[in-house]
């Protein structure tokens, strides 16, 4: 309580002023279709009492992020509120709750394993009168819920005494963080993770998760490296096995060592303008004609930003797997010759196998530079918002014309063009973590992969 005004949130942080002005302390109070903002300065000196009251409820919704208030009733839009305990509002809202969660759930189970299903048959067959009828049924049903979800509202009060009518199907969750335990705490902080790591993202709420931008960012990595390791060792293996060792050989060598050196941004040019207008534009014009003038594979998406990440790490690959090559001794060559090998069987059976610990050494390498990168994504395929992800059940599965979300930018997008800056934060710290822990992951993936192939053919790490 500041000079008669009575706040309800949770303070995040004090910081100091000029000498002689005191502190001010930062709250997040929500209830921002009230106030227009949901952060509130406070001086340290001018709060009067702070309490922690148990009834104090928080909602999350769909739109216009957290309520923080009292509860006052739970029931229909012409219902008039009375004055009934606290526990038992609340345990009517957490009712209340559990079914419309059921009614949502159906409701996607419909969409899923109904709607979609008889929509791609009426697509192959328009005229299928059952599958025209089964569709008006489920539609009607999907309707029939959606109705059933509306209705409910949930009378609330703001800590200065104003009441709001909010509706139920907009709530997601609620809870009463001052009336939780320790244990209680605990769970609701591993679920929040979990919806975190398990959600898609809501445009418009913070609280969203970042799934699809997981899912894309491990996808991309692993179509980048599928593509650019047969490359990378097919080069390697020319210039050093094959090749002649002359000034034209050298000059390459030289022309690769600098392409690693180039800003990733000309990279992201070059695909724009090679893979996305110049190949997808065709591949629109050859097979995709009936869809123009909206492109199929002549924009960004998935395939673009693979390419044109493996066009980026391809030197690497190329300079790691060169490397190896080298290392092995000559003695296996001439060993190999000696015993009637073949040049190409002892290229394949004898130097490949010894050289792939330092494939993957180029792909780590390839794998921790490209994970990051942001700066061609935004050319070739990354986006704000794409809550689905780039494989479902609908043939060919894969669909790698789609745009697809990317940690690295949804760090970039979330700190620099987000509304609400105080929120973005502990997302994009969050966020940050989880892209440091995927190319972990991956590499690690890697690592032991390499370790196993130097046991398998006894070789030795460059000291």
């Amino acid at each position: 309580m500041e000079d008669g005004r009575v706040l309800a949130g949770r303070a995040v942080r004090e910081l100091p002023l000029e000498q002689g002005q005191g502190r001010e302390r930062l709250y997040f109070t929500g209830n921002r279709d009230l106030d227009g903002h949901v952060w509130h300065w406070l001086s340290v000196n001018g709060i009067a009492a702070t309490e922690r009251p148990e009834e104090l409820t928080v909602l999350e919704r769909r739109r216009h992020g957290q309520f923080i208030g009292r509860l006052v009733a739970v029931g229909d839009v012409g219902a008039t509120p009375g004055h009934e305990p606290q526990q038992a509002v609340w345990a009517r809202l957490q009712a209340s709750l559990a079914a419309l969660e059921r009614l949502r759930v159906e409701r996607e189970r419909l969409r899923q394993e109904v709607l979609r299903p008889l929509i791609r048959q009426l697509d192959a067959d328009p005229g299928d009168i059952d599958a025209q009828r089964a569709l008006a049924e489920a539609n009607a049903r999907v309707h029939e819920l959606q109705e059933a979800m509306r209705g409910e509202v949930v009378l609330l009060e703001s800590a200065d005494g104003r009441r709001l009518r909010q509706p139920l199907d907009e709530v997601l969750r609620a809870w009463q963080p001052n009336a939780m335990s320790l244990p209680q705490k605990l769970a609701a902080w591993a679920g929040g993770v979990w919806r975190f790591l398990a959600e898609g993202p809501r445009d418009g709420n913070a609280a969203g998760g970042v799934w699809p931008a997981i899912f894309g960012t491990v996808l991309m990595v692993m179509l980048m490296s599928l593509l650019v390791t047969p490359f990378g060792v097919l080069a390697a293996v020319y210039l050093n096995e094959v090749a002649h060792q002359g000034r034209m050989t050298n000059l390459v060598r030289i022309a690769v060592r600098n392409l690693a050196g180039v800003p990733s941004i000309v990279y992201g040019v070059f695909g724009l303008g090679v893979f996305v207008y110049g190949i997808g534009g065709s591949l629109d014009e050859w097979f995709f004609s009936d869809a123009l003038p909206s492109p199929t594979f002549g924009t960004g998406g998935l395939l673009w930003a693979s390419l044109t990440l493996a066009l980026l790490t391809l030197p690497v690959v190329i300079v790691a797997t060169e490397e190896g090559l080298a290392r092995i001794p000559v003695e296996q060559r001439e060993g190999a010759l000696a015993l009637g090998a073949t040049r190409f069987e002892t290229l394949a059976r004898v130097v490949l196998p010894m050289a792939v610990p330092a494939m993957l050494t180029g792909v780590i390498l390839a794998v921790a530079r490209a994970a990051g990168e942001v700066a061609p994504l935004l050319l070739v395929g990354v986006a704000k918002l794409a809550p689905q992800v780039p494989v479902d059940g609908v043939f060919p599965f894969l669909h790698l014309e789609r745009k697809f979300m990317h940690l690295g930018y949804h760090i970039y997008d979330t700190a620099f063009h987000g509304s609400d800056v105080q929120a973005a934060m502990p997302l994009v710290y969050a966020t940050a973590l989880l892209l440091v822990l995927v190319i972990v992951v991956l590499n690690l993936t890697a690592i032991f992969l390499r370790h196993y192939f130097r046991v398998r053919h006894g070789v030795q790490p460059r000291p």
